[in-house]
């Protein structure tokens, strides 16, 4: 079922790159769950979810996406159904973000390597990409690896994250072949110390802790409920879970992109593009300041939704068009 990975593939016009953010984005064109769920192949697939089925004011199936269980099961069926993924589970109270919106980063950073080659994506293991913050789901490395054949090294400072991700893995012929994981045992670096100087990577991927708290986190958690629930929800139950270093960080979100810019700095040589999720619209000002302050040499800002959810991806690169042309032909062709 999964894909070729060797070669080439004509980068696709995606529709929506040239919309502004304003208007609200729609998934990927390339995404593998744009539609409505198969539930009766999901279910087959996983058995557990269908004790979570029910069926809306439309007589539409689905499952209640305030139920941390149901969106677990759901993202187990769904990692299964499209790349045969089986021993993909995660331990209690970790992170279970939505597939699509996660596969929407990757599609949307093969768009960006596609640009810088000639309109086309670069495909098989010889590909590298590095997983900052990788967590026990692994979503990122998993779709870049079997949609994509990209080899990945996916980073953490939490051993048990990494533990997890390593079952998943072990169990799967084509991560196994494809990904790695290597543990950043100083929380307050995030490049040191994982690029060694042997490395080359194509691209780095992050999706950053979004809150500078965990009241901060609560808060915000309150919130969504209250608007998708339409009530005055008193206490903050999040139906994707979380520890602590998966949603909050000293200084939130744009504290941590800045000390990733900043870091990148030290290995412009050793990776072409850089990037990471920016969930605050109010965020992205101050980092394309930053960027242009570190004589980042492009800058690229891709508007992404999902649902009710609109966020982006920030991607930048020190390279100059003569360095960028060689890593091409060196790395590419």
């Amino acid at each position: 079922m999964n894909p070729k990975h060797k070669g080439f593939e004509l980068m696709k016009p995606n529709p929506s790159k040239k919309v502004k953010e304003r208007i609200k984005p729609s998934l990927h064109p390339r995404n593998r769950y744009k539609g409505t769920y198969d539930f009766k192949v999901l279910t087959e697939l996983v058995p557990e979810l269908n004790d979570f089925v029910t069926k809306n004011d439309h007589g539409v199936e689905t499952i209640s996406f305030f139920d941390s269980k149901a969106v677990l099961l759901l993202n187990k069926a769904l990692l299964s159904q499209f790349y045969e993924v089986k021993e993909w589970d995660i331990p209690s109270g970790y992170l279970c973000p939505p597939v699509p919106g996660r596969a929407d980063y990757i599609h949307h950073i093969s768009d960006v390597l596609a640009k810088s080659n000639l309109d086309l994506i670069p495909r098989g293991e010889e590909v590298r990409v590095l997983d900052v913050g990788v967590g026990a789901n692994g979503i990122y490395s998993i779709v870049s690896a079997l949609e994509y054949g990209w080899s990945v090294v996916g980073s953490d400072i939490d051993l048990k994250a990494l533990e997890a991700f390593t079952h998943t893995i072990q169990g799967d012929e084509g991560l196994k072949k494809l990904v790695s994981l290597r543990h950043q045992q100083n929380p307050k670096k995030i490049f040191t110390g994982i690029i060694h100087l042997e490395d080359k990577f194509d691209v780095s991927l992050c999706n950053p802790p979004f809150h500078s708290s965990a009241e901060e986190a609560n808060k915000g958690t309150l919130r969504k409920l209250r608007s998708l629930k339409k009530s005055n929800e008193k206490k903050a139950i999040r139906n994707f879970e979380g520890v602590s270093n998966e949603l909050w960080c000293e200084g939130g979100e744009l504290q941590f992109i800045t000390q990733m810019i900043e870091e990148s700095r030290e290995f412009s040589k050793q990776c072409f593009w850089f990037s990471t999720l920016v969930s605050k619209q109010s965020n992205v000002r101050a980092i394309h300041k930053l960027l242009k302050k570190v004589n980042a040499t492009k800058v690229e800002t891709i508007a992404m939704g999902q649902g009710n959810k609109t966020s982006r991806v920030i991607a930048w690169t020190f390279l100059n068009k003569d360095q960028q042309q060689t890593w091409r032909a060196n790395r590419w062709n």
